[in-house]
C-alpha cells in the first residue's frame, strides 16, 4: 500500500528526492513519515507530516536539510533531501499513522502501514 521511490547514489553535498505513493487507504487520515536505517543499526524517526501538511517534525540530524511535504490530491508524501552526508547512508522507509492515535510521529510503533524501503547511499 506503500511504494517508497527515488532512491540512489549521491555525491556528499548532494540532493536527492524521495516519493512515497500510498494506494488503498484514506490518504488524509494518515499522517506520514519518514524513517531511515543504517547498516548494523537500528530504525530511527526522520521526519513526518501531519493531514494537511501544516505541521512537521524533523530528527535534528536533519533539521534544516530535509523538508517532507505531501499532496494529498495525489496520495503522495515527499523527503526532499539536501547537504546530504555519508551519515544520511541508510534504507528510507515511509510510513503511515492513523490520525485517530494522535499526533505522535517519532513513536515507530503507532505506524500502521510500511513501504518496501529505498536505498540512499552518499558518497563520493
Amino acid at each position: 500500500q506503500l511504494q517508497a521511490s527515488g532512491g540512489g547514489l549521491v555525491q556528499p553535498g548532494g540532493s536527492l528526492r524521495l516519493s512515497c505513493a500510498a494506494s488503498g487507504l484514506t490518504f488524509h487520515s494518515y499522517y506520514m513519515g519518514w524513517f531511515r536505517q543504517a547498516p548494523g543499526k537500528e530504525r530511527e524517526f526522520v521526519a513526518a507530516i501531519n493531514w494537511n501538511g501544516d505541521r512537521t517534525m524533523y530528527a535534528d540530524s536533519v533539521k534544516g536539510r530535509f523538508t517532507i511535504s505531501r499532496d494529498n490530491a495525489r496520495n503522495t508524501v515527499n523527503l526532499q533531501m539536501n547537504s546530504l552526508k555519508p551519515e544520511d547512508t541508510a534504507v528510507y522507509y515511509c510510513a503511515a499513522q492513523s490520525t485517530r492515535d494522535g499526533w505522535r510521529p517519532s513513536q515507530e510503533i503507532r505506524y500502521a502501514y510500511w513501504g518496501q524501503g529505498t536505498q540512499v547511499t552518499v558518497s563520493s
